[in-house]
Formats: structure tokens, sequence, C-alpha cells
């Protein structure tokens, strides 16, 4: 599928960013069912493999879009003892998030109560965020999982890493052919002004909240289910974000790879006499080299070194 169609696709994804009690509590709501679809599709993923990576993506998108310089990229990255192996996302503050896992076609039974077992699938391990805002160095903070659900983790490590009291809801319902059914979450953070009684207010009202996924199936949108968690408390919606699984990658970016392994190795790929392919592992888009594109590549390469 080219980047166009893919853009179709993602077209009705999108995420809500909004206020309430006087700004002492900023909230985020996405609905990405699309995006993950496209991931499931293009990685093949299991239904325990695309709920994983689903849950991600959808944090990404919305961790994403809070950065503030259009270059900043987020990465969000589980490392887990599970069958999964780990799962990594990166996102842009346009919400543009790709993202993959080890193990795509992992496949486990389901947990206690019927559900597909993400927390099985990823195991013990740890969450890494890291954000590169153009420093020298990228902002990293690490913690370890406390349940390999994601979002009770992404909760934990606002708490812990940030000091930002959060609640994270992430979730994606998959259909019985094993195409993506829902997939959305959402973010509540409150800021450092928020006094015990609207804390005790909100953690009342989050206590009789289900899963995303309920309120996504009977068709509430992201502004109808902030409004559902936050219309008692002031609720100010500010922008609407369009959100999408979108990669990067390029023939140019490839062959920019293929040069950095050396003239060496692309003597002897040449030599072999067969394309080479190479395989973008946050889209699975592949890229095709025959040997006379590796001559070309390989007589760049020489030229650059005879004109230094």
């Amino acid at each position: 599928m080219d980047k166009k169609r893919n853009q179709e696709l993602s077209g009705n994804d999108y995420i809500i960013r909004a206020t309430a009690a006087d700004g002492r509590i900023r909230a985020f709501a996405a609905t990405t069912k699309n995006l993950v679809e496209e991931a499931r599709r293009r990685h093949n993923t299991s239904p325990v493999a695309t709920a994983a990576l689903g849950r991600l993506l959808t944090a990404g998108a919305m961790m994403g879009s809070m950065m503030k310089g259009e270059k900043d990229v987020l990465t969000l990255r589980i490392q887990g003892d599970g069958p999964i192996g780990g799962i990594t996302v990166t996102a842009g503050a346009n919400a543009d998030v790709k993202g993959c896992v080890v193990n795509p076609e992992v496949l486990i039974h389901a947990n206690a109560r019927g559900k597909l077992d993400v927390a099985g699938a990823v195991g013990r391990g740890t969450l890494t965020v890291i954000r590169d805002i153009g420093l020298k160095e990228p902002y990293s903070g690490q913690i370890d999982l406390v349940s390999g659900e994601i979002a009770e983790d992404l909760t934990y490590y606002y708490a812990v890493s940030e000091q930002t009291p959060s609640s994270v809801a992430l979730g994606v319902l998959m259909n019985r052919e094993n195409t993506v059914r829902q997939a959305g979450g959402f973010i509540l953070q409150l800021m450092p002004d928020a006094d015990d009684s609207l804390i005790d207010a909100l953690e009342a009202h989050l206590a009789g909240i289900t899963s995303i996924t309920s309120f996504l199936d009977a068709g509430k949108t992201p502004e109808n289910i902030l409004e559902d968690i936050l219309g008692e408390f002031g609720l100010e919606l500010l922008d609407r974000i369009p959100t999408r699984f979108f990669c990067d990658c390029s023939e140019e970016k490839v062959e920019k790879a293929l040069v950095s392994v050396g003239k060496e190795e692309l003597t002897d790929m040449i030599a072999a006499g067969k394309p080479v392919e190479v395989t973008c592992h946050f889209c699975n888009e592949h890229y095709q080299f025959g040997p006379e594109k590796l001559q070309q590549i390989l007589d760049r390469l020489e030229r650059q070194a005879a004109d230094k």
C-alpha cells in the first residue's frame, strides 16, 4: 500500500486535546482504529501482538502530540521477557506514529478474564521513554514494568519519572477475523495546582469507567468520552489533531544505510550477482537493489573517497 493510500485509510483517526477544572486538568483522547489496523496489516501481527502494539501506538500518538517542536521525536520502547520480545514506537509532534514488535506472530492463551493476555505476552521488563527535542542529548526516562498492560505502566511512568499524576487508558478490540474493531485511549493529567478535593473527585469518577473500547464500541467519539469523564469539571475542548500510521522510510534513506556497510561488503554483494532486499522494521516496506544499482552505490562511495 502506498503512503497516499495509507493517509486515506488513517484519515478518520484523531486526537482531542482539552482542559478541565480551570486548567488544573489537561486531557487527551484518541480514536486510532485505522492506524492500528494499518500496523496489523503491515506486520501481520497476531491478535495479542496487535493489541500490545496498538496500545503503545495509541499512547505514542497522544504523547507525541504533547511535544512542541516540529522536529521533536518521541520513542517508546518496551523490553520484556515475555514471548513478544519487545515493542518499539516512535511519534512526531504532528502525531504521525509508527512501530513494530520483535515477535509479531506470538500466540498465547487468553487471560483469566477471557481477554487478550497482553501482560503475559510482554512479561517482566522495562519501559523507556525517549524525547529528542533537538538538544545535545535526548531526554530519557526508564521504569520497571508494573503490569505489562502498558496503560498502567505509563501511568506509573508519569508518576515516577515526571512527577505528574496521570490516568492512562488504552485499548484495542479485535473482530473475529482478527482485524481491528476499535482502538483508542485517553490520558488525563493533573497540573501542579490541583488540590486534594479535585483529585478525590476525579478518582471517584474514573472508578466507574470499565474500558476505553466499551466507549468506542458504543459509538462514542473522543469528544464524547472526555465529556463523559470530565463534563462536570468544566471541560473545554481545544484542538482536534489528525493521527496516522506513517513511516518516513524511503529508497534514498536505505541507500544511505547500504553505503554505511562499507566498500568491502558492497563488493561482496555485487559479486554474488543477486538482488539484495532491505526491509524497514518499522513499516515492513521492502526495498530491492539489484547488482547494477549496488554497483552505482559502490561507484558513488569510491568517488566520495577519492574527493577527500
